[in-house]
């Protein structure tokens, strides 16, 4: 093995647990799970043929309650009557020392009553998200606030029986954990909206019963993750002022790492441009070695990875480049980055377990996507999947 790179050296949290390289492979929903939300066969091959490699792989989100699907092909972890499928890909993914890190969430007002069959969203107020044919959703009472803190404890409970080493909490991507603490999905007037500290409640309040859950049926090497997004664009919005109070808040909860989820891991702020300093800096001071840092966003080249880990994050997430070489790993160990695959054909898709629904929703999210081989100009598919690593 060579020993060129920093990110090949193993990690090891606080409770003990070694992650054998820096690398994860984020979570990319690959909307290829059976219509009732159990894992597929097709899923199972997928996380077969790319796993083994990387230190972590961070399954695609799963929803917690049956009113939480944000879209077709979802996964659930909603109900005892998964876990069968969900013990098959926990023991399917940890291969090779690879961690298998559930995420689960919640998609609130990113969805819409066609997916939910004839139910109307909900989300921390009656606002619609600012996109194309968005519903204005139904605002949650406290008994249901309180039901769906519950629910996150029994996915967990669901995710530790089924065998994985973790679960990650998805409060990024504008998700519902993310809807309460905006102040533009979130005009609540109760302790669970208004000011800043009332916007964190929810989320604290999963982290709780989250926490709850590993206390009563896991070890204290289970891995407890948070996926966060810096900034919204819309006004009222998050900002990155109150991310970073916010953040501060998180790296003292019973969690194990952050996950910042960007396009481009070094992208500075959105709604202030004369701020040059990347956000994952700014994180990385705030969370002063509190916690780990997952950093995501256009990281495809062992050079691009080993610059992450140079700069004192501790883990680099590598999600396209994943699906085009589920081998990455693997011949950056061998030295044989020369043989990297930086671009994937319609020829390969079998091979790396992308069936029609996957293929489907990648071109659903870029209605520009161009592969080698297709009827299609040729391109990078790095260049056309910007949003994968988001989901």
């Amino acid at each position: 093995m060579t020993e060129k790179y920093n990110f090949l050296k193993p990690y090891t949290f606080k409770n003990g647990v070694t992650i054998k390289n820096r690398i994860v492979i984020p979570p990319m929903t690959e909307a290829a799970a059976l219509e009732n939300g159990a894992v597929s066969q097709d899923e199972l091959r997928y996380f077969d043929i790319h796993t083994g490699g990387v230190g972590m792989f961070i399954i695609p989100t799963m929803n917690v309650s049956d009113d939480g699907k944000g879209f077709e092909g979802e996964p659930s972890v909603a109900d005892d009557k998964f876990m069968p499928g969900l013990k098959k890909l926990a023991s399917t993914v940890k291969q090779n020392g690879t961690k298998a890190i559930l995420q689960i969430f919640h998609a609130g007002r990113m969805s819409n009553s066609k997916i939910l069959r004839g139910v109307q969203p909900v989300s921390a107020s009656a606002v619609a998200a600012l996109r194309p044919n968005a519903e204005t959703p139904r605002e949650l009472t406290e008994p249901e606030i309180e039901q769906i803190i519950e629910d996150f404890g029994q996915a967990t409970r669901r995710a530790i029986q089924a065998g994985f080493d973790g679960i990650e909490l998805h409060g990024a991507n504008t998700y519902l954990m993310q809807q309460f603490f905006s102040p533009h999905s979130n005009r609540r007037t109760d302790k669970w909206g208004g000011n800043l500290e009332n916007r964190m409640r929810f989320p604290l309040e999963v982290i709780k019963s989250v926490h709850a859950a590993v206390e009563k049926y896991a070890d204290d090497k289970f891995i407890v993750g948070y996926r966060i997004s810096p900034e919204e664009i819309e006004e009222p919005g998050i900002r990155l002022d109150d991310t970073l109070k916010f953040i501060d808040v998180l790296a003292d909860q019973p969690i194990n790492y952050l996950h910042v989820s960007m396009g481009y891991a070094w992208r500075t702020s959105l709604n202030d441009k004369s701020d040059d300093e990347p956000i994952i800096l700014k994180v990385k001071k705030v969370v002063n070695d509190r916690l780990p840092l997952i950093s995501v966003g256009s990281i495809e080249k062992p050079a691009d990875a080993e610059k992450i880990v140079d700069s004192g994050i501790d883990f680099a997430a590598i999600g396209r480049e994943s699906i085009r070489d589920p081998k990455w790993v693997q011949k950056v160990e061998l030295g044989q980055e020369n043989s990297i695959r930086y671009q994937m054909s319609l020829t390969e898709l079998d091979e790396l377990g992308v069936n029609s629904a996957f293929l489907d929703f990648l071109y659903a999210l870029h209605a520009d996507l161009h592969l080698v081989g297709s009827d299609q100009p040729k391109d990078d598919f790095a260049e056309k999947l910007g949003g994968v690593e988001g989901n």
